[in-house]
């Protein structure tokens, strides 16, 4: 436990018992709940950290379009600071003001399909108003935000950190008691292929959840593209030499150890906080680490991608891959929401 979790975890109970107390009033009051004349699917989670839930929300996103039914993202913008708010995000905004989640769903999905705002319902009447046409709305990490009504709620479960130690923040890593999890109208359960005991997760959702349905899904890395020209490279990289690993996640430890079932390895990692990169000369210096660790090249993820400007070009001198990420065996999980919707 860090020295701050434990200065604070007197104020546990404390925060327990506030976000019990406000789940009550929603449910006592379900007129403070906004609507909008769209189904919304929210994605979200029961922990703080990294479980997977942008990449499972563009995943969705991209998989829903296809099938027709035309979509923009609500997110929050963590990090973000902006004078205009809600605020659409668009491929070259600023990560500084949209934050580097909704940056890169916007370069995924492209114009018009990414909206950031701190009150999701303003953000979703931003982005009904700018396209009329639009049949759905996802919620990225939405769990919690019940102002807003939504149709489905997607509850995502690292499948190899699944709820920790059980206790709530500060102490623990839980936003949420675990009975928060009757909410959801399904489970789905993230890095499926590394869980050692289905069972056990079966059993939690049982006890806590709706009953409804849990679907397994894995991510995997696919191309590695050289960050400037964008040239794209099959992993693993060959002929290339050691791999510096670098990220600023929630859970960096899934990142490197994704890296290696790709058959990927790397010789040295450095993770910053979640949210966060290298600034130029912290770059300079994770080079200076890189080097002193036998590797040749660095490799990021590509949320950590889309902070990176001009002034880290002029310094970057080893080659720099941006690790792609995908959504494998998640078609049962689309069919299902698509069903759900209709």
């Amino acid at each position: 436990m860090s020295i701050l979790r434990y200065l604070a975890a007197p104020l546990a109970p404390l925060y327990g018992a506030v976000v019990r107390a406000r789940n009550r009033s929603f449910d006592a009051h379900p007129e403070r709940v906004d609507r909008v004349p769209v189904p919304v699917l929210s994605v979200g989670n029961l922990s703080a950290g990294g479980t997977g839930k942008t990449p499972l929300t563009l995943f969705l996103a991209q998989g829903l379009e296809a099938a027709g039914w035309t979509n923009a993202v609500l997110s929050r913008g963590y990090g973000g600071r902006r004078a205009v708010d809600p605020m659409s995000v668009e491929p070259d905004s600023d990560p500084r003001q949209t934050g580097d989640e909704p940056l890169l769903m916007a370069q995924a999905l492209g114009p018009h399909r990414v909206v950031v705002g701190r009150k999701r319902h303003a953000a979703a009447l931003r982005a009904l108003s700018q396209r009329p046409d639009l049949r759905c709305l996802l919620l990225d990490d939405g769990f919690q935000h019940r102002a807003l009504h939504r149709d489905l709620d997607l509850l995502v479960l690292d499948g190899v950190r699944t709820w920790g130690d059980g206790r709530m923040l500060p102490l623990g890593d839980l936003r949420e008691p675990l009975e928060s999890a009757r909410r959801a109208h399904a489970l789905v359960v993230t890095r499926a292929a590394r869980v050692q005991d289905r069972d056990r997760i079966e059993a939690w959702w049982s006890h806590h959840g709706s009953g409804g349905p849990i679907f397994w899904v894995d991510f995997t890395l696919g191309a590695l593209r050289r960050w400037g020209t964008g040239e794209a490279s099959p992993l693993p990289l060959a002929d290339q030499g050691p791999a510096f690993a670098w990220c600023g996640l929630g859970h960096p430890e899934a990142f490197y150890a994704d890296l290696l079932l790709a058959g990927q390895p790397w010789c040295g990692s450095w993770s910053f906080p979640d949210h966060r990169g290298p600034s130029p000369t912290e770059m300079q210096r994770l080079q200076v680490r890189a080097r002193s660790e036998g590797a040749t090249w660095l490799v990021c993820t590509q949320k950590d991608a889309v902070k990176l400007t001009p002034a880290h070009a002029q310094v970057l001198e080893l080659p720099l891959y941006i690790a792609e990420q995908k959504v494998a065996r998640g078609e049962a999980l689309l069919a299902w929401v698509l069903a759900a919707i209709i």
